[in-house]
């Protein structure tokens, strides 16, 4: 059904298109989904991802910038030479497929613990930490009075969200206790400086190839707010995938991180990156323990939940780690 609507849908937007093959589900929940699919056409064939939301679904997540919005940034970034797929076509009523766009297909690996461990990436792994800053650097400094509508945070507000969300739980936690403490102790305020900040930065929304970096996935977290935040989430120990002495994803230390963002031109602040770290580390514990409150109030006790939900005492561990004396 959907290569029928996709084959209309492109050969109004794309000159000289003949249709599309081999359309594929790659993920999908309650109101978003991914296709990978080929345009046919005379010149030779383009892949590309549909990401969308189905006719008759609105927006899954309150914190959500909107599919319209992603569209928009992952062309800004392109444009500004950030490593981010093109934008082809941002649906419309008259394509039929619901909201949401599509854009060209960027081949390589989001699979972080092959990046981390297979051969094919071992030349280019010492050098991704780096490069993981520059590429930040360049996100930091899209202009902002091209970027879309998004919402503005603060340390402050990102702080009173997630200890509501951990409270709602109800089901209380003494290092968590400990960390939204800490967390009230070193709000660092206001950001000096106010830039796009992608919000979920981390291994899995990468694309690596052999060569680096390829493509920035996933903006849907996107909003204004400290550019440190999203240092401080891609060095969450929960994104090393066992690799616990290379902060950076896995991939290389801090200093590499900064190293990098530095000499794009832009200014890290290791204090502020320690707070959204732990801030980040705290975050992922309490998405952890919401997994969890769904597998026990589930009638069917999905088994995916309750592999994730577990991990919220991992978290617990880190953030003894980071926040005792010289913690990293």
């Amino acid at each position: 059904m959907i290569d029928a609507e996709l084959s209309r849908s492109v050969a109004r937007w794309c000159p000289g298109a003949t249709g599309v093959t081999g359309a594929a589900k790659l993920s999908g929940g309650a109101s978003q989904e991914t296709w990978r699919f080929d345009i046919a056409h005379p010149d030779g064939v383009i892949g590309a991802i549909l990401r969308r939301s189905p006719k008759g679904y609105g927006a899954a997540r309150l914190r959500a910038a909107g599919l319209d919005a992603e569209a928009k940034l992952m062309q800004l970034a392109f444009e500004a030479g950030v490593p981010s797929p093109r934008v082809l076509h941002v649906l419309t009523p008259e394509d039929d497929l619901g909201t949401g766009f599509i854009m060209q297909r960027v081949e390589g690996e989001t699979i972080a613990r092959k990046i981390l461990r297979d051969a094919e990436f071992a030349a280019v792994r010492p050098k991704l930490a780096r490069q993981i800053g520059c590429v930040l650097a360049g996100l930091h400094g899209l202009p902002q009075a091209q970027l879309p509508p998004l919402r503005g945070m603060t340390a402050t507000k990102e702080l009173d969200e997630l200890e509501h969300d951990y409270r709602s739980l109800d089901r209380p936690r003494p290092v968590f206790e400990l960390a939204l403490r800490w967390l009230r102790d070193h709000d660092p305020g206001p950001s000096a400086e106010v830039t796009l900040v992608h919000g979920d930065f981390r291994n899995g929304n990468l694309i690596i190839g052999p060569d680096g970096v390829r493509a920035v996935l996933d903006w849907e977290l996107a909003h204004l707010g400290d550019p440190m935040e999203d240092l401080g989430w891609i060095c969450v120990n929960s994104w090393r995938y066992g690799e616990i002495d290379k902060p950076v994803g896995g991939l290389g230390s801090r200093e590499e991180l900064f190293a990098g963002y530095e000499a794009a031109g832009r200014r890290a602040d290791p204090s502020r990156v320690k707070f959204w770290e732990v801030m980040g580390t705290l975050r992922w514990g309490t998405m952890c323990g919401s997994m969890m409150q769904r597998f026990r109030n589930s009638p069917d006790h999905p088994m995916e939940q309750a592999m994730i939900g577990r991990r919220a005492s991992e978290t617990e561990i880190d953030l003894l780690r980071l926040l005792a004396p010289r913690g990293r």
